[in-house]
């Protein structure tokens, strides 16, 4: 009786130990929009239905969740936010559509989207995000859509993101990049049309004997 006993309370412990799993995420995701919510300025009130007491942010406007209750997407374009991303964003793990585009954001795109291992698109167009473009972007193995056009970045165009083998679309015009844009791998088929306005960047990397000087500074 004694082994049986304690066989059903490690049962039992197991048991209590595992069902809080699921919602442990859907909390940790609910945590990292909340931040996102507390980052921001929102006058039209289109976050207003993100109440951090619920169970899980699924339940939230402009917010979609898979069957497990994991973010898959953020709709917030055109939304009249200003404000910053904050780095806690990279925690949602299966986000797909990250769509933040024609708003006043500004700041930095933070490193830590390049956590984003399930993200397809990208959209972060006709802001006011300033500085690098992070390499960490090129851990973005399922990115088919990058558009980062409309924008005040500055320095090179990180070479890692020729790493993006599904990567269908790119647009980083109107921005103050400099340098010279990568030729190689998916921006193969890019046209100049992805890189225009931007009068500091000097036209495509050259193969062979010839390349453009990237030594020079470019910040």
């Amino acid at each position: 009786m004694a082994i049986w006993g304690l066989l059903h309370l490690v049962a039992a412990a197991a048991l209590v130990l595992s069902c809080p799993l699921a919602p442990t995420s859907a909390n940790l995701e609910g945590d990292a929009l909340y931040a996102l919510r507390r980052a921001v300025n929102d006058p039209k009130s289109v976050l207003q239905s993100w109440d951090p007491t619920l169970v899980d942010p699924c339940t939230w406007f402009h917010v979609t969740c898979d069957a497990d209750n994991r973010v898959t997407r953020l709709d917030l374009g055109n939304a009249n936010l200003s404000g910053s991303l904050v780095p806690e964003l990279g925690k949602l793990e299966r986000l797909q559509y990250l769509e933040l585009y024609m708003n006043n954001l500004m700041g930095c795109i933070p490193k830590e989207l390049g956590g984003l291992k399930s993200l397809v698109s990208l959209d972060l167009y006709h802001n006011n995000f300033s500085g690098a473009i992070p390499p960490s972007l090129s851990n973005l193995s399922n990115l088919k859509f990058l558009r980062l056009n409309g924008n005040r970045l500055t320095g090179r165009i990180p070479r890692e993101l020729t790493k993006l083998q599904n990567l269908k679309i790119l647009d980083v015009s109107n921005n103050d990049l400099c340098g010279t844009f990568p030729t190689s791998g998916p921006f193969s088929k890019f046209s100049e049309e992805s890189f225009k306005n931007n009068p500091r960047l000097e036209g495509p990397e050259l193969m062979g004997f010839v390349r453009y000087d990237t030594r020079g500074s470019c910040k």
